[in-house]
């Protein structure tokens, strides 16, 4: 199975690390800098959350305050485009609204 790696990241995840947590797939994604890094035989893999029913890539407008604009909410791949971590559930920017992109299970943050 291919997949892609993080190469040169020397820091280390875990429940005391600082970075967000977020179950994906039975196991947990941590975001570090708009990316999602998972611990895999002493390297970190490269994920996205996939487009499925729970985390559409519809236009299904939110209220959205900031705008995500220098907000300083996490930025989260998803599909082909990044989203941004509200309150647990990801909006994307999409001209002059956010669309509501689902819900994530974040544990730790």
């Amino acid at each position: 199975m291919t997949h892609t790696t993080h190469d040169g990241h020397t820091h280390t995840h875990n429940e005391h690390c600082g970075h967000t947590a977020i179950e994906h797939n039975g196991h947990l994604d941590y975001l570090h800098d708009g990316h999602l890094h998972s611990s895999h035989e002493g390297h970190y893999d490269e994920h996205v959350l996939e487009v499925n029913a729970n985390n559409p890539a519809t236009c299904a407008p939110v209220e959205c305050a900031c705008g995500h604009q220098d907000c300083g909410h996490e930025r989260v791949p998803h599909g082909d485009h990044v989203d941004y971590l509200y309150k647990g559930t990801l909006h994307h920017v999409h001209g002059d609204h956010c669309d509501n992109h689902g819900a994530v299970k974040v544990t730790q943050q």
